[in-house]
């Protein structure tokens, strides 16, 4: 005499009363795809345009203390990237001295060099004029934005 019970298959059917089920299978797969997303989504970036929240001390210390650039760190034809600013400062011509946002315009990297007359971002192939930030190669579509500077003597001072 057998004192067991037939074990019954696993089914991924809804039950017989119609309400619907979620299989084990279907979780694990589900929160492996969210997963990925949200790695994907923090790796290229965000393209949203609003600027992170500052502190009234950090504003007030920004601007006790303006960017400067010294004329010799800026070569005729490039520039210096001040990343602590966001900002790119170039050397279209000799003595003509220019200043851009360095967050690209497509995906909000922070430019990578600047040489030739041309701004580059190495994230993803976006170049930009160094005489008045204008978008030469995509996928940026829009220009860097101005920043104003004064230049008094050897310094270049960023607005």
């Amino acid at each position: 005499m057998s004192l067991t019970t037939p074990a019954t298959p696993a089914t991924d059917s809804a039950p017989s009363d119609g309400s619907p089920t979620t299989t084990r299978r279907q979780v694990l797969i589900t929160g492996g795809v969210v997963a990925a997303a949200v790695a994907v989504t923090a790796a290229c970036g965000s393209s949203s345009s609003s600027a992170p929240a500052t502190s009234a001390p950090a504003a007030a210390s920004a601007a006790a203390a303006p960017t400067t650039v010294k004329t010799a760190d800026v070569p005729v034809g490039g520039g210096t990237i001040v990343v602590a600013a966001k900002v790119v400062v170039t050397q279209p011509t000799a003595g003509q001295y220019k200043a851009f946002s360095a967050v690209c315009t497509h995906k909000g990297c922070i430019v990578a060099s600047v040489k030739d007359g041309t701004i580059s971002c190495a994230c993803h192939g976006s170049a930009f004029s160094a005489a008045d930030g204008s978008v030469k190669n995509g996928p940026a579509a829009a220009p860097l934005a101005a920043v104003p500077v004064t230049v008094s003597g050897d310094t270049i001072t960023l607005a």
